[in-house]
């Protein structure tokens, strides 16, 4: 019923930026928690960002708070995510998706086919 779509990876050196957007079809955004996540080679998908319904709250996992942004813009479908002071260790697909809490955050739907980023030393 929701497609997402991410995009804005690539390839960066040690310290610098990019905004990676997540663009949803369907009619539910709105009313949906987001979320980014990111998997590494030979690890396992982790949490990165949440951001609630409004765009009122945000929650970040360690390791990136104060380096990343999680915002969205339920006007146009589209959640985004402000990367900076990027570090090798951010080297993953990040992917996107509807979350939920409960007492951590649950991806809820299908996932899209995310977008690399990759950061050189």
């Amino acid at each position: 019923q929701v497609e997402l779509v991410e995009s804005g990876g690539g390839l960066v050196q040690a310290g610098g930026s990019l905004r990676l957007s997540c663009a949803a079809s369907g009619h539910t955004f709105s009313n949906s928690a987001m979320g980014w996540f990111r998997q590494a080679p030979g690890k396992e998908r982790e949490f990165v960002a949440a951001i609630s319904w409004s765009g009122a709250d945000t929650y970040y996992t360690d390791s990136v708070k104060g380096r990343f942004t999680i915002s969205r813009d339920n006007a146009k479908n589209t959640v985004y995510l402000q990367m900076n002071s990027l570090r090798p260790e951010d080297t993953a697909v990040y992917y996107c998706n509807a979350v939920i809490n409960g007492g951590r955050w649950f991806p809820v739907g299908s996932w899209g086919q995310g977008t690399q980023v990759t950061v050189s030393s």
